[in-house]
């Protein structure tokens, strides 16, 4: 009889030890994503201003840093020298590598320990649909939070042009090619596959933004 009580008991308990991220109540992981020029790092800066318990995940990259941006905020500017230690080290969540005209730029999500920090707290990362889909698998569909940023194709190119223009050395070959990329990169059928259902229009900043932290979560309490 004691055997047999154990036995139901190991059952009743097949995850003892083993929990999942979505098993033991964490935080969520908002992920910001959108064609290029869709105004997404300006949402993202926005929603990490206004949700203050709300931390960041910062993608690491082997791409230039442009004029405006700076190290850790946008990303963390690396060598392929760095890269190539974070992958020994079996750390790299997702990686990218795309052949510009400029030559090969990586972009990866480097794993700092953050299943522990997801105790209790929600995160924002931006990133591109193929890493969104990568994290999700890594973390969980329950965990990894999809945001998809929207805006007209004509407004985004001219928004482009404008912003390329203010830079010191314009790289307009790259704008269209990354412009025409994305149009396969986050094509209907991709963002179906991906699981993308709501889309977030931003013609109006404030309004996408205040309807994007109606749709979050807000953190968990320990």
């Amino acid at each position: 009889k004691d055997r047999n009580h154990q036995e139901i008991f190991k059952e009743s308990l097949p995850h003892c030890g083993a929990l999942t991220l979505s098993e033991r109540k964490m935080g969520k992981i908002y992920y910001v994503m959108g064609k290029s020029a869709t105004g997404k790092d300006t949402i993202f800066t926005r929603l990490l201003e206004e949700c203050p318990k709300t931390n960041r995940i910062t993608l690491y990259t082997t791409r230039p840093r442009r004029d405006e941006e700076k190290e850790g905020i946008q990303y963390n500017y690396v060598t392929e020298e760095e890269l190539s230690v974070f992958e020994k080290e079996n750390r790299l969540i997702e990686k990218r590598t795309y052949q510009t005209v400029h030559g090969p730029w990586t972009y990866t999500t480097v794993d700092d320990h953050l299943k522990e920090r997801l105790e209790a707290r929600n995160f924002l990362i931006i990133g591109t649909l193929e890493s969104f889909k990568k994290t999700k698998a890594y973390f969980g569909e329950d965990v990894v939070i999809p945001i998809y940023i929207q805006v007209d194709p004509g407004i985004r190119l001219q928004r482009a042009i404008n912003r390329e223009f203010m830079q010191k050395r314009p790289r307009y070959a790259e704008m269209c090619r990354r412009f025409l990329a994305d149009e396969e990169d986050f094509s209907e059928e991709k963002l179906k596959e991906a699981g993308i259902k709501k889309r977030y229009i931003n013609e109006n900043l404030n309004r996408c933004v205040e309807e994007i932290k109606a749709d979050m979560e807000p953190p968990r309490r320990k």
